[in-house]
């Protein structure tokens, strides 16, 4: 009679031989069933806020509707931006008012290229920006890891333009980064710190003029979306940060990854663009009726803007008006506000069939001469008119 040891050293011995059998490729065993039950599963890399979220079996994904792999798949692994921009660093300035998008989108295109990018404020408390966003910066100016690239957006910058600390924190970083980048009138912040001295600039399409006056060692440029001069851009209002951001991301790492970029945010990114606010034919009817283009109507009367477009050359905006007086009596407030505001030139009177018109000449700040003309007509019910203002550069000019 064996041993109750030889029956368990046999035993042990056929556990191991069952377990070498399990193992081997190609067999089926509830071993592998088991294995197989573990599987992981992720969202594929999007960004939804779910990437990082494991699921324990197929499906899709609850935050964004994709379909959930495999997780350690290679289509669950980000993709590579390479090693070149995982060192890179953008500090990008935040303040009470500052303009989301100005700000926003500039993170969002150095985010989608791989970059680390974080906030800075002057202080760690919350900032409120221009239309009531709250936002907790990431740094203040104490404990802000040294920058790449110093993104410098706008909004209401008086007091950040004004704040030593912030100036001299700037003028102290942008020595050893690589590209200081403004966006909208963040130029006047910039411009505070000397660094667009001998330099050109553009800025928000109202505020260029006013520009002149905090950096006037600066050229003003008013055709151009963003202006590169080396290592200082700046940007034109708002979504222009977009594009002075693809640019600088195309500069700093090729074309293709700010191409990559772009796409992968819907975003229609045309780098020969050429489309400027500040050079558009409505700045010369903003400068009598402001940004909203307030028409000036008689006591009483009513306006509302039907219609405004055109281009570089030429622009017509229209307003329905609706008042108790004649149309001659509309077309002399207006009158009176372009030879004014405008300092416009009225020319000999032309009345249309059934229309009350007024002809003008006048200059751009160039010298070119353009022409325009206002225009009021019933418009069908009793008391309210169509009005239109034109302008146009004269040809040759």
């Amino acid at each position: 009679m064996k041993s109750v040891s030889t029956y368990i050293f046999v035993a042990a011995f056929i556990a191991v031989l069952v377990s070498l059998s399990l193992d081997a490729p190609g067999t089926e065993s509830a071993y592998s069933n088991r294995a197989a039950e573990k599987k992981a599963y992720v969202c594929p890399p999007c960004g939804c806020g779910k990437d990082d979220t494991v699921f324990d079996a197929t499906g899709s994904c609850d935050a964004c509707g994709m379909a959930l792999i495999e997780k350690g798949s290679q289509a669950s692994r980000p993709m590579s931006m390479g090693s070149q921009a995982d060192t890179k660093r953008v500090a990008i300035l935040i303040f009470d008012g500052v303009q989301i998008i100005d700000y926003t989108g500039p993170y969002e295109v150095f985010g989608q290229s791989g970059y680390s990018v974080y906030t800075v404020a002057a202080r760690p408390d919350p900032i409120t920006t221009s239309m009531g966003m709250k936002v907790i910066p990431s740094y203040t100016l104490e404990n802000v890891p040294a920058p790449n690239v110093i993104v410098i957006p706008g909004g209401e910058v008086t007091d950040t333009q004004n704040d030593q600390k912030i100036i001299k924190w700037i003028q102290d970083n942008s020595k050893q980064a690589e590209y200081v980048l403004s966006v909208c009138n963040g130029a006047y912040i910039l411009a505070s710190t000397g660094l667009l001295d001998g330099l050109s600039a553009t800025t928000f399409y109202d505020l260029i003029d006013g520009l002149a006056t905090v950096a006037p060692k600066t050229k003003l440029v008013r055709d151009r979306r963003y202006v590169d001069n080396g290592k200082i851009i700046t940007t034109a209002g708002i979504s222009s940060g977009i594009d002075g951001s693809l640019y600088l991301v195309s500069k700093m790492m090729g074309k293709a990854r700010a191409q990559m970029a772009a796409l992968n945010m819907e975003y229609h990114w045309q780098p020969e663009s050429t489309f400027a606010r500040a050079s558009l034919a409505d700045v010369h009817i903003r400068k009598v009726f402001s940004r909203r283009l307030r028409l000036t109507v008689p006591a009483g009367a009513e306006s509302r803007v039907l219609n405004t477009e055109g281009g570089p050359d030429q622009w017509e905006v229209s307003w329905e008006v609706k008042s108790d007086g004649p149309p001659a009596e509309i077309l002399k407030s207006i009158d009176n506000s372009l030879a004014t505001e405008g300092k416009w030139s009225m020319q000999p009177a032309r009345k249309a069939s059934g229309s009350t018109e007024s002809s003008w000449k006048f200059s751009d700040e160039k010298g070119a001469p353009w022409a325009g003309s206002a225009t009021v007509k019933p418009a069908g019910a009793p008391g309210s008119y169509s009005v239109a203002i034109r302008v146009n550069r004269l040809r040759g000019a």
